[in-house]
């Protein structure tokens, strides 16, 4: 069943790549004339995997930086899509870096970012009441042992996984990110001053960002996120965002309080080709 995105939130990233494509204006008539059209494309679709626990994203994950910026200017709704830009330039003042480590199956052509390591299970107690039906869908069986893994250690400023070009209507996170090409598009800062942080997010509009020396980008098969504590703050965590919703959140995090999907530990991500199916502007 195809399903159609109209532009009607404040960052509208699924929109914006469709219509990107083919040089139309984000707007709510131009997404509808795409699905009366009814042409039709192929979407990746991630599983975010932590025990028995499945989240499926259509459009990006994060951590750190971006995640922050993502869930914590809700309190700023009132501005508008302003409140992205208002919230990134005080989280960059006051800049925050958290300790972890990422490992990921790079794509061919990237093997040569990080260093080589090996996959390990994750096991994590989830309570029954956060436990996904075991007769729905579960995402792609791959042996995730018998792939080549690499990975990278903190601390980091951001993680940002992709599945389309742009984020928002104003962000293009990811430039050479592609519907359907079975890959997810890993886009991490680590050391960086904040000066030059602020240089990197003025050229997020256009995708230049990704040629920053301090900017990491590849593409990966799968992924693994093991999320630590803040590296000024131990006592403190972060926030786990994908597609717009909190998966988990550590102590001392924005709304801790709240009850999460997941917990704030590690996590797996897998990608399935082609699952889904978009209406889109173009044949």
């Amino acid at each position: 069943m195809p399903l159609g995105i109209v532009s009607a939130g404040t960052g509208n990233g699924m929109v914006k790549s469709l219509l990107d494509e083919i040089d139309e204006p984000c707007s709510v008539s131009n997404a509808m004339l795409a699905i009366i059209r009814g042409h039709k494309c192929s979407l990746d679709v991630a599983t975010v995997l932590q025990g028995k626990t499945r989240f499926f994203s259509v459009l990006m994950l994060a951590w750190g930086l971006v995640a922050d910026i993502d869930i914590e200017s809700e309190k700023y709704r009132w501005m508008g899509s302003a409140r992205l830009d208002f919230y990134g330039l005080l989280r960059v003042i006051r800049l925050r870096k958290y300790n972890g480590r990422v490992s990921f199956v790079p794509a061919p052509g990237y093997e040569t970012f990080g260093e080589k390591s090996s996959f390990h299970s994750l096991h994590q107690n989830q309570a029954d009441d956060l436990k996904v039906a075991e007769n729905c869908y579960l995402g792609p069986e791959i042996c995730m042992e018998d792939l080549e893994w690499r990975s990278l250690d903190g601390p980091f400023v951001s993680v940002w996984l992709h599945n389309v070009p742009w984020g928002s209507e104003d962000t293009c996170a990811a430039p050479s990110a592609k519907f359907s090409d079975g890959y997810l598009d890993l886009i991490i800062m680590r050391d960086c001053s904040k000066s030059s942080l602020l240089t990197v997010m003025t050229k997020l509009n256009d995708g230049s960002h990704v040629k920053s020396p301090h900017v990491f980008y590849l593409k990966v098969k799968a992924f693994v996120l093991e999320p630590g504590q803040r590296a000024d703050d131990p006592s403190k965590g972060g926030i786990i965002d994908s597609d717009g919703e909190v998966l988990a959140r550590g102590q001392g995090a924005y709304k801790y309080e709240n009850k999460d999907l997941m917990t704030y530990g590690p996590l797996q991500i897998t990608v399935d080709q082609g699952l889904a199916t978009l209406f889109s502007p173009r044949l």
